[in-house]
């Protein structure tokens, strides 16, 4: 059950990605909400967070950027579809989570090579850690790190079980 919760956030990351690619002329603001809060906007990263190694060569991007993530993606669902799993159920819904997350990233890296990754949501930060915007990110960008959080609490919070 919990890849359906992978899959919905693959098929609603990407829907969101090809509106925005329809709709917002690259580099550009569409939308802006209470004041200059909030931006949906069209930009591409080919790099991985905050643009880092988006100057990086071809093979770096590969190896880095799709190759590793792949395999980690791969890791994540069989850790979620193993009966031996050492997670808890709420766990394997977060893991399945972020694989939906990550999984939406790397179909840009590999599909939107040269482009780089559909970025649209563009926050104001008010200067704190010097930046007056935060990097601007996607769906995708939020459901690993909503689901990262979740699975952290729930390591923190979830007491082992005594043999």
């Amino acid at each position: 059950m919990p890849f359906l919760l992978t899959i919905a956030l693959i098929v609603i990351d990407q829907i969101s990605k090809a509106l925005v690619m329809k709709h917002i002329p690259l580099n550009t603001i569409k939308y802006r909400f209470f004041g200059d809060f909030l931006y949906i906007c069209h930009v591409r990263n080919t790099g991985a967070a905050f643009s880092l190694g988006a100057g990086s060569s071809v093979f770096l991007r590969v190896v880095v950027f799709i190759i590793f993530p792949a395999i980690l993606m791969a890791f994540m669902c069989v850790l979620v579809a193993s009966e031996k799993s050492p997670l808890t159920n709420a766990q394997r819904w977060f893991v399945a989570g972020i694989a939906g997350g990550g999984i939406g990233t790397l179909i840009d890296r590999i599909f939107r090579f040269d482009e780089g990754v559909v970025d649209f949501i563009s926050v104001k930060f008010y200067g704190i850690f010097g930046l007056e915007r935060w990097p601007t990110f996607n769906i995708s960008d939020s459901c690993v790190v909503v689901f990262v959080i979740l699975f952290a609490l729930s390591v923190i919070f979830t007491k082992e079980k005594k043999v």
